[in-house]
This record gives C-alpha cells, structure tokens and sequence, in this order.
C-alpha cells in the first residue's frame, strides 16, 4: 500500500501499512463492479480516538491496485449540523410573536366594543410587531455576518464616531430608564472595517448594558489602546452575570434570564452578532462580569495601517 501522510491523518491509512477496513471493503466492492465506489465514512483518528467523516472515492486500476481519494467531510458535516440548529431555533423563536399576535388579534375581535381594551391590546400588539421585525433583522445581519464578505468594503473608522453614533442611538432607551451613558475617549483609535457593522456591535454592548441595569445607573463606554489593539469596553453596574452563564452568553437564541430578555425585548442574538462582527474585523470580544457588581464587555480591534 502507498499513501501519504494526509491519508493517515484522517484515519483511512493505519499503523504497519494497513488500510483501514472500512476503506479495504469500499475497495473490495469496487473490484467487484468494476467501477469507482464512493461513500462518507465515519473514522476513529487521533490518538486520543476522536472520530471524523471522511469521503472516500475508491477506483480500480487493474485486479491488484486502486486509487482511493478521501477528503475531509467533518467541517462540511458540522456547518450542515450549525445551520440545521439555527432553522429550528429561528422556528422556535418566531412561534412565540407570532402565537402572540394571533392571540392578541383574537383578543381584539372579541373587545372590539371596548375602545379601552382595544387600546390595550393595540398597544400589546404593536409591541410584539417590533419585537418580531427585530428578530428577523437580527437573524438577517447574523446570516450576513456568517457569509464570506460581510465586510466587503473596509474602509478607515475613527472609533470615537462609532461610539457616539451607537449611544446616541441607544438614548431614548437610557432615558426611559434614567440611566446616564458616558464615553471616556483615553485614545483615539482607527480601524478598517465597516462603520454599519461596528455601530451595530457597540450598540448591541450598550443596548443590553441599559437592558439589565437598574434605574438611575451608570453605563461607561471607554475608548483605548492597549497592546497594540484598538479597545471598546461597555462597562455596567447591573445584576452581572454568573460564570457559568459568562461561557454561553455568546451563543446564537442563549439568554441568561429569559423572562427579563423577553420583557426588555431581547432576541438572544444581540451578544451573537457582536462576536460576529469582531472576528469579521480580525478582532474579538470578551467578558469580565461578577453577580451583583456588573459587567464589562470589551471589543479589541486592529489599528487601520495607512495604505491598507
């Protein structure tokens, strides 16, 4: 047997010159017919025995020898296994605004004599229409965001205007709860990226900074430079978040507290998007938070480069 050293490392070539058998029995068929032979094949590999999917095309040369071309299949697999994920997760996240607004609707025809209740319910209505148009704007920009050109255009992004566009954005929402949003600029860093996309991750940072932080609070959104990278924290003094929640919150539809997320009108995508954004932008995003204290989310970025 020949083979290189790709083919041992996925498994279908194995210690003393063996063929594994899986493969050895796609050979054998394929001397039988005549013709090539193809099938997806799950293989123990490593040492350590984790096992990955491996497409292998076997083709006969004469009666001793075959030709047998594998490629990994386990990336393919587990893409097909995050998008069904996410089509039933988006399935179950449309249920609920949506069960809701037919019960609200119903609630209508039967009230329909009591301009009261109408209101009421209008107003009930028109809240879970907003919640569902930003729900499917989110899962939108996430689709986006997962594509292979989501920043297409880069171009340079003083970081100050970033933040003053998404607090000003997030102003109404501050107010309505008395909370105070301050920027504190100790740099003033530019980036290369793409301005929409950015505003939106800050935004996201203070939007939930505001969402779970009592009345009359403070939220803090520092502008830095720090071992070479642009940083962008969103600093609150809310409930904060255990440590065991802290590795999750990240996650596509994850949601701490969801009857708290479901009244601030929370998706369970907002965090989401702003990992997204940062690694789309070469960057990252992390989270230091402690029950009781608060939380601090901080977005590090690459400096722009003059001629980049």
């Amino acid at each position: 047997m020949f083979s290189n050293s790709a083919a041992s490392e996925l498994g279908i070539a194995q210690l003393g010159g063996r063929l594994h058998p899986a493969v050895a029995d796609l050979a054998e068929a394929a001397w039988h017919v005549r013709d090539s032979v193809e099938a997806e094949l799950e293989i123990e590999r490593g040492i350590q025995g984790e096992t990955g999917h491996v497409r292998v095309r076997v083709t006969p040369l004469d009666a001793r020898l075959a030709l047998a071309i594998a490629t990994d299949a386990s990336e393919t697999r587990a893409a097909e296994a995050a998008r069904r994920d996410f089509a039933v997760n988006v399935s179950h996240e449309l249920k609920t605004p949506v069960g809701a607004l037919a019960l609200l609707a119903e609630s209508v025809e039967v009230g329909a004599d009591d301009p009261a209740m109408v209101r009421a319910f209008a107003a009930k209505i028109r809240g879970e229409a907003e919640r569902l148009s930003r729900l499917v704007h989110e899962i939108i920009q996430i689709s986006r965001l997962q594509g292979a050109d989501a920043v297409a255009a880069p171009v340079a992004v003083p970081l100050e205007e970033v933040v003053a566009q998404a607090i000003d954005d997030e102003r109404i929402a501050a107010e309505a709860k008395g909370i105070r949003v301050d920027a504190v600029a100790k740099a003033s860093p530019v980036v290369h990226g793409d301005r929409e996309l950015l505003v939106m991750a800050i935004r996201n940072l203070v939007d939930n900074a505001i969402a779970y932080s009592e009345g009359a609070q403070k939220v803090t959104v520092t502008i830095d430079v720090k071992d070479g990278l642009a940083a962008v924290a969103v600093l609150d003094h809310g409930i904060g978040i255990d440590p065991k929640e802290a590795e999750r919150v990240f996650e596509r539809f994850y949601r701490v507290d969801a009857a708290r997320s479901r009244e601030t009108g929370g998706t369970g995508l907002g965090l989401s998007i702003v990992k997204h954004v940062a690694a789309q932008h070469g960057g990252s995003v992390d989270l230091w938070s402690k029950p009781g204290v608060g939380s601090t989310f901080t977005i590090r970025l690459p400096l722009h480069e003059e001629g980049a």
